[in-house]
């Protein structure tokens, strides 16, 4: 059985209530379903089935950043404190965790990487037939956050996906800028989120008059936006009273409601590359500042915004792409009757080598209530249930964990296989 996934294996225990010191939903449900486990305050061990999780989710924003040819690196997160007094951010930021070496000097764990990936572009760009160019990492990251009370939407140690593009000019990062949003939209909808997200206007802050956020609707979240009842844009509650009308059609009025910040993405311009000195030569040998751009994603507060949206009274409903398994296979009463654990085994061996991701619950010690349970908790897309009662029809039982719909299927491997893909949108 190398390789695959049984039960009673798997470093995994789930629970039947919540922690009491979690208040956040997101929290309780990754930590009874044995995707997380607490820490401190605003820091999460992820679990085996957490870490898959959070693979498929850094492998989807992976895909789409490389299709709009964003070049994959890994930058350290020890930053020297040189480099945060060029931008003057190692005394304005509040949030950083400062620390000092043995020879006294200071560094800072890096809450995010401006002042690490510019001077690093200017060791390689000096003319424009460097540029344009496009940087991104996927790596842990560092803030003080001093309301870490939401779960995995907001910690003091998190993953998220960085990327900077380094222009000739502001029409060159406009036309990228405009790139990168319909990337994001391209996640959003293979992680289950695109239907309840708006893109929404922010403050630019000292970078331009707005910079961009992807907020998610949820009861649940800490943001407050006001949606455009005419044609859908969103502002958020920081430049609302300054943004008296609709930027994009004019209109006023607005529904308020609650939502978490997903995304973001800065028109940076000159900011960082004049700290820096990097600059390029033209086609006129005129040297010029590069025009740069950032666009993040935090990984923890999409998986945790995914299970604000997608859940019931039972559990987690994880959407097809991000689930860490595929299918929850269950054997009731194999022990009574030993062709149930023989069929469970030849489904569990014959799709597992096709390729589908199986969890295999022969459990001896569970009932049958148990098992549906940790099932529903988990909330893996479908659950094959093999039992006595459906050999006697020669079949399999499928259930959709998202719609509740059970089917009885023909226990052929080809047939249960040929069901799933015909039905994959239940």
């Amino acid at each position: 059985m190398k390789n695959y996934w049984l039960r009673d294996k798997i470093f995994l225990r789930t629970k039947k209530t919540s922690p009491k010191n979690e208040v956040s939903l997101n929290a309780q449900l990754l930590i009874r379903g044995g995707f997380v486990d607490k820490l401190a305050s605003g820091i999460y061990e992820f679990l085996p089935l957490g870490w898959r999780v959070m693979r498929k989710i850094e492998n989807i924003i992976r895909e789409e950043m490389n299709r709009i040819d964003g070049q994959e690196l890994f930058l350290p997160a020890l930053h020297p404190r040189l480099f945060w007094d060029k931008t003057g951010r190692w005394e304005t930021m509040d949030d950083l965790y400062k620390l000092k070496d043995k020879r006294n000097s200071d560094f800072t764990l890096g809450p995010t990487h401006e002042e690490i990936i510019t001077p690093l572009a200017q060791k390689y760009v000096s003319t424009y037939k460097d540029l344009p160019l496009y940087l991104y990492q996927i790596q842990t990251k560092f803030r003080q956050e001093l309301r870490a009370k939401s779960g995995i939407l907001r910690g003091r140690e998190f993953i998220m996906k960085d990327l900077y593009s380094f222009h000739t000019d502001e029409e060159d990062l406009n036309d990228y800028y405009e790139k990168v949003k319909e990337a994001y939209w391209k996640i959003f909808e293979r992680v289950g989120l695109r239907d309840k997200t708006y893109l929404t206007f922010a403050s630019g802050g000292s970078f331009s008059k707005y910079s961009h956020e992807y907020q998610t609707l949820t009861d649940a979240g800490e943001d407050t936006i006001y949606v455009c009842q005419n044609c859908g844009q969103a502002i958020n509650q920081e430049i609302k009273d300054e943004t008296p009308k609709c930027p994009n059609c004019g209109g006023s009025d607005f529904k308020k409601v609650k939502a978490i910040e997903i995304g973001n993405i800065f028109k940076l311009k000159t900011k960082f590359s004049q700290a820096f000195d990097l600059f390029y030569t033209d086609q006129n040998n005129e040297k010029k500042l590069v025009v740069m751009g950032c666009y993040g994603i935090g990984l923890n507060r999409l998986m945790g915004t995914i299970v604000e949206v997608w859940h019931d009274q039972n559990g987690i409903i994880w959407p097809k792409e991000v689930a860490p398994f595929q299918i929850y296979l269950i054997e009731l009463n194999s022990q009574n009757d030993q062709r149930v654990g023989q069929k469970a085994k030849e489904v569990y061996q014959k799709m597992s080598q096709n390729g589908w991701e199986i969890i295999l619950d022969n459990r001896q010690s569970c009932s049958a209530g148990e098992k549906f349970a940790d099932a529903d908790l988990i909330g893996l897309p479908w659950q094959i249930i093999i039992s006595p009662r459906t050999l006697e029809k020669n079949s399999v039982e499928i259930v959709s964990r998202a719609t509740k719909k059970k089917s009885l299927v023909s226990f052929e491997v080809e047939n249960i296989e040929k069901f799933l893909l015909e039905n994959e949108k239940d």
